[in-house]
């Protein structure tokens, strides 16, 4: 039997940020595993605390208190040097404002990341290899060499994808990855999440968008900084798309979304 290793296993997590001298406890003793090769979904009302338990989890922000394991490594022992290191060697980033550098072309941002690994034995033209076999499978190879200002939302939210992926990471972290676009680039962008995770790549991803989240395997309730409450919905296939949303919608008109 093949044991399935926790990717992330939070445990009494606490996130407390002090403004002009008052305490604001943003998590509060928040718990939480995720399955190697699963996609999670968290979903919660505006200020619940979803954006700040992406960050905390995935090293951006400091915990106050409790413990995040990651692959059985405990990170809130870490150095900044050293958590610095996890993220862009291990970890993939995808955001709702598609972050790239303007004066290199989409290909050149998608390369960087690889390019600046210390740790890794690579010569850059197996990077530059790897980098053109993410691009045909995210269909943007012929975007390589346009400046991002010269590209459609769509396919420079799947540049940001790919330039996540260019490490080959344990884990993708996205926060409202289709927030920013139109509803046919999110169709096209999350059908790409959705092979990725099929691939293996583990999964969490903060949405407020309903359709979005029916198609991840799990999804977390978070409210005033803890997790309320988490609905199954099994691994996503497209002929259960609409059964899924209904499902997952119902669950939160219960929980007062």
């Amino acid at each position: 039997m093949v044991q399935i290793m926790n990717a992330l296993k939070v445990t009494d997590l606490c996130k407390t940020y002090v403004v002009n001298k008052r305490q604001n406890n943003v998590l509060r003793n928040v718990s939480l595993e995720i399955e190697e090769g699963e996609m999670v979904g968290v979903m919660g009302p505006s200020g619940s605390g979803k954006t700040t338990l992406l960050y905390t989890v995935s090293g951006m922000d400091t915990a106050t208190a409790g413990t995040i394991r990651f692959f059985g490594e405990e990170m809130t022992k870490l150095s900044a040097n050293e958590m610095s290191d996890i993220r862009l060697e291990r970890m993939g980033f995808v955001f709702q404002q598609m972050y790239m550098l303007k004066n290199l072309s989409v290909y050149d941002n998608i390369v960087l990341p690889a390019y600046q690994s210390a740790s890794r034995k690579e010569k850059r033209s197996e990077i530059n290899e790897r980098a053109k076999v993410l691009m045909a499978k995210l269909g943007i190879s012929d975007v390589a060499d346009n400046d991002i200002s010269e590209v459609s939302g769509g396919q420079l939210q799947r540049a940001c994808i790919a330039r996540s992926m260019i490490n080959s990471p344990k884990i993708i972290f996205a926060d409202e990855p289709t927030g920013a676009l139109n509803k046919q680039n999110s169709r096209e962008v999350m059908k790409e999440l959705n092979k990725l995770n099929e691939e293996g790549t583990t999964i969490m991803m903060v949405t407020h968008d309903v359709n979005v989240a029916s198609r991840c395997e799990r999804v977390f309730y978070i409210e005033d900084g803890n997790i309320r409450d988490e609905f199954q919905l099994g691994k996503y296939t497209e002929n259960q798309k609409r059964e899924r949303e209904k499902k997952l919608n119902d669950w939160l008109m219960q929980l007062g979304w």
